[in-house]
């Protein structure tokens, strides 16, 4: 994660905590305007993103598509990280919210819902947003089966290791964790899932 990327998360984190503290964040909040040329991150073009995120996600939907055909009475789930993975932190002013979904990533929530699959996030996000952060999942159109932040005693350990832990958590509730979708490497390395599917960072340009 480069310092930028940083940056602009902490932006996201500082808006939501002002937004929830004030009880401004509510289903009635206006929709904000997606930054729909470039990102604020120099060098990455929003239509390419666009197109490289969506080059990922047709490979996962016919895969759902098989590993949910014959699925029995096994409790199936996918996994998504939040930032540039379900929804679009570095291309969208970090001021304005609710932050949109990442539409290649959402259909691929809704197409595993719709067939049974419960869906996830586990995101690096500190769990002092965590309701904001379903909000604006849940707002974006995400089902949202379970959200999982860092608690105070997860905020400064490895994420990678972070991450790995919670499908874990997830694997203890009977689940089996059939595609794991992240930006990052640490949203991805570890196993506890039967597929991994890593959407661009562009070398760590995006959080």
């Amino acid at each position: 994660m480069t310092g930028l990327g940083v940056g602009r998360r902490m932006g996201v984190v500082s808006a939501v905590v002002a937004l929830g503290m004030a009880g401004t964040v509510t289903a009635a909040a206006a929709p904000a305007q997606a930054v729909a040329s470039t990102s604020a991150t120099a060098g990455v073009d929003y239509a390419t993103w666009q197109s490289d995120v969506q080059a990922v996600i047709d490979q996962a939907v016919p895969y759902v598509e098989q590993r949910t055909a014959n699925a029995g009475d096994q409790k199936l789930a996918v996994v998504f990280d939040i930032d540039n993975t379900a929804l679009e932190t570095d291309f969208h002013a970090w001021y304005e919210l609710p932050t949109p979904a990442v539409k290649a990533s959402l259909a691929l929530a809704r197409y595993a819902h719709s067939r049974g699959a419960a869906v996830f996030f586990v995101t690096a996000r500190p769990g002092i947003i965590a309701s904001e952060t379903k909000w604006n999942l849940t707002n974006a159109g995400y089902p949202v089966d379970g959200l999982y932040v860092r608690d105070l005693a997860d905020l400064f350990g490895e994420v990678g290791a972070y991450k790995t832990g919670k499908r874990e958590e997830i694997e203890s509730r009977g689940y089996t964790i059939i595609a794991n979708v992240g930006n990052n490497t640490t949203d991805l390395v570890g196993g506890h899932a039967e597929r991994t599917f890593k959407l661009p960072d562009y070398d760590g340009q995006l959080s």
